[in-house]
């Protein structure tokens, strides 16, 4: 019985150090800085983040609804490097699409809330 355990756990270990293996495999795709899709949606990205970070600063957000937002777009960036590393280092057209309609509600729940004060 514990051989059957053993085996399994072996196999369970060596399945999820394949996994992560693999996965990093495709994170070090080669990245082109230049193309225009990935650079409109991250300097989208930044922007947002600028925003937030003189919302705070103004007073006009405050510290939990910032966290919210930096979870909000740290999530749009782990998006953006998924989508970079599937297609080495590019994005697609529907990628963009999909990117920037999330990045336009992130913008507008950013500008309700620095109105709202």
């Amino acid at each position: 019985m514990s051989n059957k355990v053993t085996k399994a756990a072996f196999s369970l270990i060596t399945g999820a150090s394949l996994l992560l293996s693999v996965n990093a495999f495709a994170q070090s795709a080669p990245i082109d800085p230049g193309h225009p899709r990935v650079n409109q949606v991250e300097k989208r990205i930044d922007n947002q983040e600028a925003r937030v970070n003189r919302g705070v600063s103004d007073g006009q957000i405050n510290a939990s609804q910032a966290a919210r937002d930096d979870a909000k777009i740290g999530r749009e960036q782990t998006s953006l490097n998924r989508d970079m590393a599937a297609h080495h280092g590019h994005i697609t057209r529907a990628n963009q699409r999909h990117l920037n309609h999330r990045l336009n509600h992130g913008s507008r729940t950013i500008h309700r809330q620095s109105t709202a004060h």
